[in-house]
Formats: C-alpha cells, structure tokens, sequence
C-alpha cells in the first residue's frame, strides 16, 4: 500500500526516476541493512540519472545527425593517422574545457563524418548541447531565416548551442554574402564555444574559398585558433565499411 501511494506521489511530483526504481532500491536497503540516509542518497541519485538521460535524449533529436555512430565503433584495425591515445582524448572531451575547435581532414570517404558524429552524440550524452550542420544546409537555413526576417534569433540561437559541426566545408568557393555569415557565427562564439570541422581541404588552402581576403583570414584564423587538426589517412573506409555488409545493402 505504501509503495502504490510514494509511487503516486513521486509521478505528481515528477520525480521518475525516484518512481522507476523505488521498488528496487527498497528492496536493496532491506536486504542489505542500508540507513534512511543511504537510501535516500541512492534514490536521489536514480532521480539525477533518469534527468541525465533524458535531456541527453532530447539534445540529440535536437542534434539532427545523419546517421548513428560510435566512438566505439572507430575500426582501428589499419593505420589511419589517428592513434588509440588521440582517439581517446578525443572521446574524454578535453578540448570543449578550452573551447578549442576539432578540424578533420581527409578525403572521401575517409571517415570524417563517421568520427565528427561519433564525438557529437559522445557530447550529446554528457548533455553538452550539439548541432550537426553540412555547410550547405547551414546556408540553406540562413537563407529561410533572412526571408522570415528572423535572421538575427536564428544567429543568436545558434551560437547558444556548445558545440557546431559543420560538415563538408570547402567543397566549393563561398559568396561574399556567405562569408560574412560565417564571420556572424565564428566571431560571437569565438572562445565561448566549440566548432569541429570536416573538410576534405587543408586549412591552408581554405583562404582560396572566399572573395575577400580579409574576411577568409577572419574565418581561418576562428577556426584554426584555438583548435587541434586531425588528418585521417588511408583508403576509404565507406569503402571498407561497405565490403562487410550484405550484398545489396548500402552504407548511408
């Protein structure tokens, strides 16, 4: 009886994860003679978790990545320029202590996508908020921003965001109008949040993308400073990845 009644009164309260494992937890500080204390620092704990996991849940639906993938599921069973320890620092996610961008180059198919994701949801479940973006579609939402006449709130709620992956840069030469977007983004969350950066470009050819000179050394020197270049090497591991599948199905 009493179990029904907590049990309805940690649902009104909203407290489920209090509500989800109270029986358990019940049963444990019987079988094992734990004080009132005890228990209550094991229920609030279950309580702390279930929100953890929660939000995490809903920063990653709000992250819109392409596809899952894990740090975990990193295959290192050929040389790729990334070694176990970099992997993982990469995964401890040192870098978003110094607000430090994460650049990965490589070239199609290399796996940049498959790693910047990886880090993203490892971010999303530390309830670091996190956005993935191909470049394109990030000037694609800007346009639609502009026209609504909301282009300042969609800057703004955007570098409210932690972490920004901008996936694909420098597949193609960027207008002067895209440029200075990129300045809006780079120049309010310079040092107060994070960018990580797939490009099959070096950095230092990223200059040649943009009219003015200027305006690409203000993008370049955002994204290189403070921030660490991973270059991922070897063949392709779409290529690799899709020779293990079964025949027919494809990677996305």
């Amino acid at each position: 009886m009493i179990h029904d009644q907590l049990k309805k009164l940690t649902s009104q309260l909203r407290l489920y994860g209090i509500s989800e494992g109270f029986e358990r937890r019940s049963e444990q500080a019987a079988s094992q003679a734990l004080s009132s204390a005890e228990f209550l620092r094991l229920i609030l704990e279950d309580e702390v978790q279930f929100r953890k996991q929660a939000s995490a849940k809903k920063i990653t639906t709000r992250a819109k990545f392409r596809f899952i993938a894990d740090v975990e599921d990193w295959d290192q069973s050929f040389e790729r320029g990334l070694t176990k320890q970099k992997l993982r620092e990469l995964a401890s996610l040192a870098f978003i202590q110094n607000n430090e961008n994460l650049i990965f180059v490589g070239g199609t198919g290399a796996g940049k996508t498959h790693l910047s994701v990886a880090i993203g949801r490892r971010l999303c479940a530390d309830n670091i908020t996190t956005v993935f973006l191909p470049v394109n579609f990030l000037f694609e939402e800007v346009q639609a921003a502009k026209v609504a006449g909301k282009y300042l709130l969609y800057i703004k709620k955007l570098n409210q965001t932690k972490v920004i992956i901008l996936d694909d840069f420098g597949l193609r030469s960027y207008s002067h109008e895209e440029a200075n977007i990129l300045v809006d983004i780079l120049e309010d969350r310079h040092r107060k949040g994070s960018v990580i950066v797939t490009s099959q470009a070096d950095p230092k050819g990223w200059g040649k993308l943009f009219e003015d000179p200027l305006i690409a050394e203000a993008i370049v020197n955002r994204l290189e400073h403070p921030g660490q270049k991973i270059t991922i090497m070897g063949p392709s591991y779409r290529e690799k990845l899709q020779k293990l599948l079964p025949k027919g199905k494809k990677i996305d």
